[in-house]
């Protein structure tokens, strides 16, 4: 296949692999999505929620009531806008740090100057299924008395230690968005590990999230519509061609979906549509060993370009691999590369456009920040999804496009 005549493809790759609905999924049946999962990841009982932004709402509010004096809660500098967007709604203020070069991971010097007594918690983020260095987080963290929440959104089922992602912090939590391996259109599993830490998170959970008719229906009907669309069949009219016209637009903070607003949603959910995941749940360990051979399957040839760097994972940790992650040698040539293949239907894109202080929207939010290595890694990187239609012949395309692109 030619990377130049790819946007006359009829079907369309997601940028990243979720877990497929089937049929049998939609019908009625118990409420055991959280007990299924925490079965499968072995922790102790999770808490679902409306979301993973909801999670975190949901801890936060749980450790201020806890620590009235400490405000300030320390995020990557390069993330989903929604944890800045989330830390505000509760009241509380939102402190970029810098993070690794070419990495997403908190950077360990400028974790440390901004952790102090005004500080709530640290949030480090395993990022698109990659595993982040949760240790050096704890260690700076507890040093002055602060939380740490492990962001897991984009893990669920990763491995750090032999144990699950979100057992190495004070609090863990999942995402089960759209795309992100198991979904039930937008939903949230909260974890702690302390039996006292966690019936506060539920007490909390209890008094904040209500049911709301509202959300609770447009949920069912945007779940149903996963259902129906999230093949490649049905993503032309659901993702590509929406991404495109934000392309043609000049937009791509909508082109990937970073444009958010507030207030977040914040309700309990309902009953089908756990059962929904309850029945998909099944599946997952089976979908993820697929995603996870895939991806040995294409790292070799990935890493082989010269230029181009692979995130993966440290020793000691498995993650998962919706989508695969690069950061090339220059923003000119990662522009370049996108430049064939953001439209191209082969679920290339990119992750978050922007550092966190960069994003209009967040003006008054996030802080003003001097974050170069975070600046460059959005400037940098761009992504492949990993769904289970991506062909050889699909990652030829994709290889030739890097490989004829230069800095």
């Amino acid at each position: 296949m030619s990377a130049d005549v790819i946007t006359r493809r009829r079907h369309e790759l997601p940028p990243t692999a979720g877990l497929p609905l089937r049929l049998s999924d939609l019908r009625p049946g118990p409420a055991a999505l959280a007990t299924i999962i925490a079965t499968q990841i072995e922790t102790p009982p999770l808490i679902p929620t409306c979301s993973g932004s909801a999670a975190l709402m949901i801890a936060l509010a749980t450790l201020a009531a806890r620590n009235p004096q400490r405000r300030r809660v320390v995020v990557p500098a390069w993330t989903c806008p929604l944890v800045a967007l989330a830390i505000h709604q509760v009241g509380l203020d939102v402190v970029p740090c810098d993070v690794r070069p070419a990495h997403f991971d908190l950077d360990p010097g400028a974790l440390r100057r901004v952790c102090d007594e005004r500080t709530l918690a640290v949030v480090p983020t395993h990022l698109g299924g990659r595993i982040a260095d949760v240790d050096d987080a704890v260690a700076a963290a507890h040093a002055v008395g602060v939380a740490v929440i492990e962001d897991a959104a984009q893990a669920l089922s990763a491995r750090y230690h032999h144990a699950s992602v979100g057992m190495t912090g004070d609090i863990g939590f999942f995402s089960l968005a759209a795309g992100k391996g198991l979904s039930i259109y937008e939903g949230g599993l909260l974890l702690a590990r302390d039996p006292q830490l966690r019936s506060q998170l539920a007490r909390t959970a209890r008094e904040l999230a209500q049911p709301d008719r509202y959300w609770e229906w447009r949920r069912r009907l945007e779940l149903l519509g996963y259902f129906a669309l999230y093949r490649p069949s049905g993503l032309r009219l659901a993702y590509g061609n929406p991404l495109r016209r934000a392309l043609r637009r000049g937009d791509p903070v909508a082109a990937v979906g970073d444009d958010f607003s507030l207030p977040l949603p914040l309700h309990a959910v309902g009953r089908w549509r756990q059962a929904v995941g309850a029945h998909a749940a099944v599946r997952l360990p089976d979908f993820l060993r697929a995603c996870l051979k895939r991806a040995q399957h294409y790292l070799p040839r990935l890493k082989a370009i010269p230029g181009v760097r692979v995130l993966e994972d440290p020793p000691g940790t498995i993650g998962t691999w919706p989508f695969f992650l690069l950061v090339l040698d220059s923003q000119r040539r990662r522009d370049a590369v996108l430049d064939r293949l953001w439209r191209s239907g082969l679920g290339v894109s990119r992750l978050f456009i922007h550092a966190l202080p960069d994003y209009d929207y967040l003006q008054g939010i996030v802080p003003a920040a001097d974050v170069p290595n975070a600046r460059n890694i959005a400037a940098c990187s761009l992504t492949i999804g990993n769904s289970p239609w991506l062909t050889d012949a699909d990652m030829d395309a994709i290889c030739k496009v890097l490989e004829e692109t230069r800095a």
